[in-house]
């Protein structure tokens, strides 16, 4: 039986990359003792190194009680990482075969009530969870780049996982302070990632025939829709723009011809010549500001963001 969802103490971060990193620092904000390993080599520093450089965010989103990056241990084998966990969240490569794999021993290694999530972007549980002779406590918990600031965590099961399983998930992300999306049913790419993907096939169609500039796509976003989809989502927003009349005047209002020209969902190949557009196009709008000054300024901002709904939100 699970230990109650309220009540969990150790956690295994299995991978340390850019998202299995995130949410260590997240777990430790927590007040959560974790157990992390990675089999990179330099995986341990990297990791240290980069909670040093997170934890004044960590601070300014706010320490719960215990919270302290000297609870994180470093284990010298995925054995011993989830030897005591009482949840497991991995972060394997994005390879089903590696995933697989991965959490097959996850699942041999670690005990017989621990829940074990994967940070897949796009796999389903279905697949993953075949290698496993416990299937049944694995699900999906998709965060969201970077999970130590973005509540955002998508949960949905596989064909053999337990229920209730995916409702204790959903209550631990819960409460440890994500917004658990429990998912209607398994669907290639979850819910948000496809939103993402549709945009992104737009942007690459503009970019790829000249109709707009990197720059130009991003500030259109950043200054106009953006903004509202801080407050609400895209149908939500819709809504509104129909009026007292709401979704329904919104699309009985417009002819659906007007739209077979915008939209093209079928992403263009990316070429040399695509590619090199991309790159030059945001080294330009960074402006010489690394990775890591870039990722400063959107934390800071999503932070200033996220205190300034508060309450707010309409969902």
């Amino acid at each position: 039986m699970q230990t109650d969802p309220t009540n969990v103490e150790r956690v295994a971060v299995i991978g340390t990359g850019v998202i299995g990193s995130g949410w260590a620092a997240h777990f430790l904000r927590q007040g959560l003792d974790v157990m992390a390993f990675d089999p990179a080599a330099g995986a341990e520093a990297r990791l240290r190194a980069f909670l040093e450089d997170v934890w004044p965010t960590m601070v300014r989103l706010g320490l719960k009680d215990g919270a302290a990056p000297e609870r994180l241990t470093f284990a010298g084998s995925l054995a011993a990482a989830v030897a005591q966990a009482q949840f497991v969240q991995e972060n394997a490569p994005e390879k089903a075969e590696i995933k697989m794999e991965v959490l097959a021993e996850i699942d041999r290694h670690a005990p017989a009530e621990c829940v074990i999530a994967s940070s897949t972007s796009g796999y389903p549980m279905t697949l993953l969870q075949q290698g496993c002779g416990r299937p049944e406590r694995t699900v999906v918990g998709h965060p969201f780049n970077p999970p130590y600031v973005i509540p955002l965590v998508e949960v949905v099961g596989g064909e053999k996982t337990d229920p209730a399983v995916v409702e204790w998930a959903v209550a631990f992300y819960t409460h440890v302070g994500k917004y658990g999306l429990k998912m209607s049913r398994e669907v290639p790419g979850f819910v948000a990632n496809r939103v993402q993907e549709a945009l992104w096939r737009e942007a690459l169609h503009m970019v790829n025939e000249g109709m707009a500039t990197v720059a130009e796509i991003d500030a259109a976003v950043t200054y106009g829709p953006g903004l509202r989809w801080a407050i609400m989502g895209p149908l939500l927003t819709f809504h509104l723009a129909g009026g007292a009349g709401g979704m329904g005047h919104m699309l009985d209002h417009f002819d659906p011809g007007v739209f077979e020209s915008w939209t093209k969902l079928k992403a263009p190949p990316i070429t040399p010549e695509l590619r090199q557009k991309l790159v030059e196009g945001c080294e330009r709008e960074a402006g010489g500001r690394s990775i890591r000054q870039l990722e400063q300024e959107r934390d800071a901002c999503l932070i200033a963001i996220m205190e300034a709904l508060g309450g707010c939100r309409p969902l």
